[in-house]
């Protein structure tokens, strides 16, 4: 600024101006060499996280493999601030770099090969040759090894500094063998060059490099995306009624904020005035809209409908639903499975295999055609085809899209080994009320007598059940409404204690009650009603009485209502050959016409819940392996024992420290698609191992040269490809677990459970 005014207040010509053109044309030559500084200095440290040794600890797809390593700096879960030094901004960071070094590269190789005598011969063409053309391939194979061969040298650094040597160092030394021995040829004219092999080698590792981290960084973005569900900016209502744009940061508790239509929720809050649909799909991965009302809570990062929300704020910042579930999935992503382990350790002794192979190899060599460019290219050609690219990267990209996947599917992982052992579950225990059940009575069977309409008598019941909030009310206004049934009015509502309620239905008194208010009422019951009473009895379902001026005309049978999906989660499950037993505290009555309905295996009843978890120490000193589900709170003792416990109907609260999976949904379904994730997943794994390992095996033993007698040998370019193919392939592999089917399939028609016959 100060410049600029010295600029505009001494006349043309004078001498400050003259000083400050000066002084500004040295400040504009500071900041382009600060630039490139900065830009260099980025860069460095991109290059020294990728290969610290110390971030091995920090991120699972970066423990499989240090060149990709890095520690991810501090952020704000909840707002997009920082957030580029996450998973995601490190890997895009590296895939920026190596794509501009793999161009960059390329271009100063085309020199390097047009000017290769054995290309020329090959290929039959032929370039000009002028005085000094003959240092073009050493002078451009230089550059290339200074600018796109240097970084994996320095990324080798910290391997050899930890004692862990591995895909980095293969590389660092089989570039710098070809360059080395390349310049020697300068000197020493009589040896065969390798500059077009070494630029050609090193434009394909960057490729490699850059789309293995292209994978990575798609693989790994689940935290990303979930960051840019929360807002920037919210608009806060000041006391004077007005709206304010503020950053989503500066949001404190108690704040009330207007949520115009279509916009995100800029954070947790309990809705004051309006009504709306919110989509919360992207946390909960329910795929309807959740309506809204004056007293219903709301997430950060969902977006609202058509309505327009005053929301007063309940928790900001790292305390909301959407930062909790990104640690969440963050703690996955970085956890080891068993898996994982066994590939580490494969990953680590391989570069001792690829070692001893490339000595193996050279005394071969010399032995067979003495020491000359022939045993260097063996040489090269093993260290480069060793390298376990694709070990490093078969489980880890496996298990990012795994957490992906499932965290847009409503199931938060908190352990990765239970995530992995719930494809070998011999057997899953349900907790019955609100698992398998709605949790709440529902009309599940009705009488009348003759003459009367069961839609007129339901509908008579609904008109005196409509002042009362009992759960057998609800249960008979819902099953009304679910018959679009229109209830008369009533008046004179009176509650009978222990007995029922009565009201005055268009001129006729009307009772609704049990046993009790028939003697009271001194009511017959007719024996077909009598009868229907028995076997509701049997079924262990409650029966209520309508009465119409003294006269019994209907009985209503009430239980816990089986959620349909309930039956086609017992059938998938022993699809896949799983026990399905449920526990509970009501009668053994009560649990087997439950287990009846559902077909459940085994039945645990009048379990108190300090006891649930001795339930699931029973079946696992069958020696079967045991997944828990219960609603994380009452059940956690039982969770925290089971094999696998998983958490559901716990919503958005990510704080269950005793399970293993939340489950945001109350859905039993979702336990089905947890376990064929979970074998998908682990399947994956399997075919990337066995890819990576059956890679090496064959192709060490190709670039070692065992068929050369038959006229095949490959070149370090050929080499260097084939290693970047496998990676490409695990890559690809791996991203086809999102097009793994977790749907549950329908059951099939006729079959007794595809009506959902309420029991308890």
């Amino acid at each position: 600024m100060d410049d600029h005014k010295d600029t505009n207040e001494n006349p043309p010509g004078g001498e400050h101006q003259q000083d400050d053109s000066s002084h500004q044309h040295e400040h504009g030559e500071q900041d382009e060499s600060d630039a490139e500084s900065d830009e260099q200095r980025v860069e460095q440290d991109l290059l020294e996280e990728e290969a610290h040794p110390a971030a091995e600890s920090e991120t699972v797809l970066d423990e499989q493999h240090e060149h990709a390593g890095h520690e991810g700096e501090g952020h704000d879960h909840s707002t997009h601030e920082g957030h580029g030094e996450g998973h995601g901004g490190m890997h895009e960071g590296h895939e920026q770099m190596f794509r501009r070094r793999f161009f960059v590269s390329t271009l100063l190789s085309i020199p390097v090969l047009l000017y290769s005598e054995m290309l020329q011969e090959w290929l039959g063409f032929s370039v000009p040759a002028f005085p000094g053309s003959e240092w073009i391939n050493p002078v451009f194979a230089v550059i290339v090894f200074a600018y796109g061969g240097v970084p994996f040298l320095q990324m080798a650094v910290p391997e050899l500094k930890d004692r862990s040597p591995g895909m980095m160092t293969l590389i660092s030394m089989a570039i710098t063998v070809a360059f080395v021995y390349s310049l020697a040829s300068v000197v020493f004219p009589t040896q065969s060059a390798f500059f077009w092999e070494l630029v050609t080698l090193i434009d394909i590792m960057l490729l490699g490099h850059w789309i293995e981290m292209r994978s990575v960084r798609r693989a790994s973005s689940a935290v990303d995306e979930l960051a840019k569900l929360m807002p920037d900016t919210a608009e806060r209502i000041t006391d004077g009624g007005d709206t304010e744009e503020v950053p989503v940061s500066e949001l404190s508790e108690g704040d009330l904020v207007l949520v115009r239509p279509g916009a995100s929720v800029p954070a947790d809050g309990v809705v004051e005035e309006g009504d709306s649909d919110v989509n919360e799909s992207m946390i909960t991965g329910e795929s309807k809209p959740v309506s809204k009302d004056p007293g219903d809570e709301v997430i950060g990062g969902t977006i609202n409908g058509d309505g327009s929300l005053r929301v007063r704020v309940g928790a900001t910042g790292e305390e909301t639903t959407l930062a909790g579930i990104m640690r969440l999935v963050e703690e996955a992503q970085q956890s080891k499975s068993k898996t994982q382990v066994l590939a580490d350790r494969a990953a680590g002794w391989l570069f001792y295999v690829a070692l001893a192979a490339a000595v193996v190899t050279a005394i071969a060599w010399t032995l067979a055609v003495s020491f000359d460019a022939t045993v260097i290219e063996r040489v090269v050609t093993v260290l480069v085809i060793a390298c376990p690219h694709a070990l490093g990267l078969a489980i880890p990209l496996v298990v990012a899209i795994n957490t992906s996947l499932a965290a847009r599917n409503g199931m938060l992982v908190r352990d990765r080994i239970a995530m992995e052992e719930a494809r070998n579950l011999d057997a899953i225990i349900f907790d019955k009320t609100g698992t398998l059940t709605e949790g709440e009575h529902g009309v599940v069977d009705m009488a009348t007598v003759e003459g009367v309409d069961e839609d007129d008598a339901l509908a008579l019941a609904a008109a005196v059940e409509s002042d009362s909030e009992h759960m057998i009310a609800r249960a008979i206004r819902e099953a009304a409404d679910e018959r679009d049934l229109s209830a008369p009015d009533a008046t004179a509502f009176e509650a009978i204690k222990g007995r029922g309620v009565r009201a005055n239905v268009d001129g006729n008194e009307v009772y609704v009650g049990g046993p009790n208010l028939l003697t009271q009422l001194d009511s017959e019951i007719p024996d077909h009603l009598q009868r229907f009473a028995d076997e509701a009895g049997q079924n262990a379902q409650t029966v209520v009485y309508l009465v119409r001026d003294g006269e019994l005309i209907a009985a209503f049978a009430m239980a816990d209502v089986i959620r349909e999906e309930s039956f086609r989660v017992v059938d998938a499950l022993h699809d896949l050959g799983i026990e399905v037993a449920m526990l509970t505290g009501d009668s053994q009555d009560v649990a087997n016409a439950v287990a009846d309905e559902l077909g459940i295996d085994t039945v645990f009843a009048e379990v108190l819940p300090e006891d649930k978890d001795e339930k699931v120490q029973e079946l696992q000193d069958q020696g079967k392996l045991v997944g828990m589900v219960g609603d994380g709170v009452n059940d956690a003792p039982a969770l925290t024992r089971a094999d696998v416990g998983i958490a559901i109907g716990s919503g958005t609260d990510v704080a269950v420290q005793s399970a293993d999976v939340i489950l945001v949904q109350n859905n039993p379904m979702d336990v089905v698609r947890l376990v064929k994730l979970s074998k998908a997943s682990y399947r994956k794994m399997q075919e990337n191992i066995v890819w990576a390992a059956g890679y090496n095996v064959f192709a060490i033993p190709l670039a070692a040269g065992v068929l050369a007698p038959i006229g095949i040998l490959l070149s370090p370019a050929v080499g260097a490809l084939l290693m970047s193919l496998s990676t490409v392939i695990v890559a690809i592999n791996a991203q086809l677990l999102r097009r793994v089917d977790l749907s549950i399939p329908e059951l099939p028609s006729g079959t007794p459970a595809t009506d959902a016959q309420p029991a308890d």
